[in-house]
């Protein structure tokens, strides 16, 4: 396995000891997602695809990618991703969601704690990445799988991150007095199966996906 770097490292290192001795069932229960006793994997979605986790040996494997496509699959590939999918697996709770978004200001408690690392690596990182390319940014959305457009701002789109957690990019196009700008917003479940940091790396997640296909 590539180590990425020792800030990475450390936190999947310890996620993978704490997966090893995971129940499985009960996780899967919790998740409410499948876990294959016979094969020893999970399987969920994440971006509108089909992935599948190995266990008690953790390994992610896209499973409805090319081979070629999973040489570049973030999930695959950045022990970011890999730390947030254990994480998801030890603690994660699905509840279901009531229909309502939220912006990361309203998450309880954790918010304003991570309100400035979210502002960083998702709402500037995906303002200045696709503010003056919204078609661009639209036929990246177009190729997530599920991934629909909705009236909000100038263009909108809503995604299935994973299994029963959506999120929204909407994008506020600039003019010559004011520059563009992007909001993200949460379903209202997000809070019950995710603390505020992984709603902040779920940002960061979607966004670099999103870049990925738009090359």
């Amino acid at each position: 396995m590539e180590i990425e770097n020792h800030k990475e490292e450390v936190p999947f290192e310890h996620y993978l000891e704490k997966y090893r001795s995971l129940d499985a069932k009960e996780a899967a229960e919790r998740l409410n997602i499948v876990y294959d006793e016979n094969e020893g994997k999970f399987r969920f979605r994440f971006m509108g695809h089909s992935y599948e986790a190995d266990y008690p040996e953790f390994s992610v494997c896209a499973a409805d990618k090319t081979q070629e496509e999973r040489a570049s699959d973030i999930l695959m590939n950045s022990l970011s991703a890999k730390t947030f999918v254990l994480r998801y697996l030890l603690e994660g709770k699905y509840i279901p969601s009531g229909g309502r978004f939220m912006t990361f200001r309203e998450v309880p408690t954790y918010g304003e704690l991570y309100n400035q690392p979210f502002t960083g690596r998702c709402i500037k990182r995906l303002t200045y990445g696709f503010g003056f390319k919204l078609d661009a940014f639209a036929a990246g959305m177009e190729r997530i799988p599920g991934a629909k457009r909705i009236a909000m701002g100038d263009v909108a789109y809503e995604f299935e991150l994973v299994n029963g957690y959506r999120m929204r990019f909407i994008f506020w196009a600039g003019d010559e007095e004011f520059p563009p700008s992007a909001q993200i917003l949460y379903s209202d479940n997000f809070p019950f199966g995710f603390h505020a940091e992984d709603m902040v790396v779920a940002g960061d997640l979607s966004i670099s996906t999103l870049k990925s296909l738009c090359v």
